[in-house]
């Protein structure tokens, strides 16, 4: 009878009948996790073996720039030491900046790169429209910056104005129209008698106001300041350009009308978006940037070659201008496009796609030795090579910028911020202008660390999301979730909300699809109305750009001392209530925790610590990362499903009627 296939071909033993055997209990598979990898111990670091690998570094730094001025040249090595340094001080402004402030700052250096433009005025002329293909591709690059710039700088000062407090002491921005008419009044006063040295004080000071701007943003006192600061920066650095070009009064028109072309057309995009647009209208003046470097790069080389000797640097920095400004220009495109809703956000991954990249940037590095070698004394051929460049540039922006998903945004922005900073580099060393040099480096240094940020938020390297996914998850290492899913409605989170004493709010992307911000900041004030509370926990990457959801949260009226950064507010959700996650997955998964995960490292929410997390979501889908997330499914957490925006009017509704 212990035989289990005797036992259940038995029906009569011993004159009694026997009911059916009972099934056997199948124990579920378990999938034997592959054996850990033996990782050698790593050894400490000696204070000899410290010291002396940073001597190496440093030898190997200053030999560097040795050899660099040995194969360069006293013209490069000029660009070069005003781009380091520049690009140093933009390193140490760009990390003082708060991170609930990294919106303004995309913004406001998005609209410095408008700088672009003053390449263009280099290759203008004519009379009162230009002649010449050049001249035409320097006046286009002019409207383009000029609409860059104006629009930026708007979108830049709507965003900050959100930030202001109804107590904040009152501003008087007004007051710095002095100090911009005292300089050019006096730069037009001081160029009667001779340019001497004028030109050069510009530029100073025009760079000194453009580093004073990224600083200014380092505190929200302070940062409307620093807009201001840069407006300055820029139209200083407009008026030293106009005076070293010199323009006839017909050319002087002709930039007069295009400029005010663009800042009407600027000021019309940035009086008409809102907070939720903000990615997508970046992206998209990003592309304005990149188009305008590479009309300049192109116009600089054709309005010389065949008439005057150009030197291998110009050629060079032309050339790479328009390979930076190409990318520059459909990546941002691309990324305006998925932003916006208008193209698939998943990623386009076409077959083979590193082979077709590397065979693009081959042939542009075969074009670029054509055009050095042959290009100086044949037009055809210059401008045959510089087309073709653009061409393959266009290219690459865009299978780079499709292949890669919606959720990953946030990165392709900054790093196309960047990119800009950097096409203007390269105009600055082509035009041999100190100015574009100092600038473009603020910009790509900015789009660099803001690139570092978010991928160190994302557990993520910048490689790994520009040219691949995320990793699947090991097997053998899949986590088991245990637990039911547990379902809520409003009455009874309406009742914890009402009952707690510390509540904090955690908004994700979801927010800002809903536009829920405006319901969430009512029932915030409500809470906060009967002594309750309420803060906000905002992850570096919730929104689909840097510091998005504080700048939503501060266009419904959260005053910006409520809302916190991971860091600031991790420890206290031990000590809280209720916690309301909106709208986020994987920014509040604890399975970030778990060795082996796909998602393993990346800094999250532990908002489970709390002693209650309601959860509103549409449903029980993954987020992008494409890993089960436990939350959802331990004993203190409540589902709330619906949409955002709903579920957060009903809140209102039900807390204005609770009884206090």
């Amino acid at each position: 009878m212990s035989d289990e296939i005797a036992r259940r071909s038995i029906v009569l033993h011993q004159g009694k009948v026997l009911w059916p055997a009972p099934a056997p209990i199948v124990q579920a598979p378990t999938i034997a996790a592959p054996p850990a990898e033996v990782k050698p111990e790593a050894k400490a670091i000696t204070p000899w073996q410290k010291a002396s690998r940073e001597v190496a570094t440093l030898t190997g730094a200053m030999g560097g720039v040795v050899a660099l001025g040995k194969i360069t040249g006293p013209a490069f090595m000029s660009n070069f030491y005003t781009f380091g340094l520049a690009g140093l001080i933009g390193y140490r402004a760009v990390w003082g900046v708060t991170p609930a402030l990294h919106s303004p700052l995309m913004s406001v250096t998005n609209a410095i790169s408008g700088m672009v433009g003053i390449g263009g005025l280099f290759i203008m002329g004519g009379g009162y429209l230009p002649h010449t293909i050049p001249q035409v591709l320097g006046a286009l690059s002019v409207l383009l910056a000029s609409l860059n710039v104006f629009g930026g700088f708007i979108i830049t000062q709507r965003m900050l104005d959100m930030f202001k407090r109804p107590g904040d002491p009152p501003e008087y921005p007004w007051l710095y129209a002095v100090p911009g008419v005292v300089f050019t009044g006096a730069f037009l006063a001081a160029a009667s008698t001779g340019m001497a040295g004028l030109v050069q004080a510009g530029y100073l000071t025009s760079s000194l106001l453009c580093i004073g701007g990224l600083s200014g943003l380092a505190s929200q006192s302070t940062a409307r300041q620093g807009n201001t600061l840069g407006i300055l920066g820029v139209g200083s650095g407009i008026v030293s350009s106009l005076a070293a070009v010199g323009f006839p009064t017909p050319v002087l028109l002709q930039f007069s009308a295009l400029a005010s072309i663009g800042a009407i057309l600027g000021r019309w995009i940035g009086r008409r978006i809102t907070g939720t647009e903000l990615p997508q209208t970046v992206a998209a003046l990003h592309s304005v940037v990149g188009l305008a470097a590479v009309l300049t790069s192109i116009g600089s080389v054709m309005a010389e070659v065949g008439h005057v000797e150009l030197s291998t640097l110009h050629m060079v920095t032309a050339y790479l201008g328009v390979l930076v400004g190409g990318i520059t220009f459909t990546g941002s495109i691309v990324a305006f496009l998925k932003l916006a809703g208008r193209m698939g956000s998943k990623p386009l991954v076409l077959p083979g796609r590193h082979l077709i990249n590397s065979g693009l940037l081959a042939t542009n590095i075969a074009t670029l030795g054509a055009f050095v070698t042959m290009a100086p004394s044949a037009p055809a051929i210059a401008a045959l090579c510089l087309t073709g460049n653009a061409a393959l540039s266009f290219i690459k922006g865009y299978t780079t910028t499709a292949a890669i998903g919606g959720a990953d945004m946030p990165v392709v922005i900054t790093v196309l911020n960047a990119y800009s900073g950097f096409a203007l580099v390269a105009e600055g060393f082509m035009l041999q202008n100190d100015l574009l040099t100092a600038v473009g480096s603020l910009i790509g240094i900015s789009g660099s660390i803001l690139s570092y940020i978010m991928c160190v938020a994302m557990n993520r390297s910048l490689t790994n999301v520009l040219f691949g996914g995320i990793a699947p998850m090991p097997t053998g290492a899949a986590h088991k979730i245990e637990g039911t899913v547990t379902k809520t409605n409003v009455d009874e989170v309406v009742d914890s909300l009402t009952g707690a004493e510390n509540v904090i709010i955690t908004p994700g992307y979801g927010m800002a699809v809903a536009k829920a911000q405006f319901a969430i900041a009512e029932m915030t004030n409500l809470l906060r109305a009967r002594g309750i509370n309420v803060r906000f926990a905002v992850h570096p990457v919730s929104g689909r750009m840097p510091g998005q959801c504080n700048v939503l949260l501060a266009e419904a009226g959260v005053p910006y001392d409520l809302v916190f950064e991971m860091d600031e507010i991790n420890d206290d959700f031990g000590d809280t209530d209720i916690v309301l996650v909106i709208g986020a997955n994987d920014t509040v998964n604890p399975i970030a925790l778990e060795p082996g995960s796909s998602i393993a490292g990346m800094p999250v929410l532990h908002v489970w610590k709390s002693k209650q997390v309601v959860v509103m979501k549409r449903g029980m889908s993954s987020g992008y990362a494409d890993v089960p997330n436990p939350l959802f499914y331990k004993p203190n957490t409540r589902m709330l499903f619906g949409d955002a925006k709903d579920l957060c009017d009903a809140l209102k509704v039900g807390i204005e009627k609770a009884p206090k």
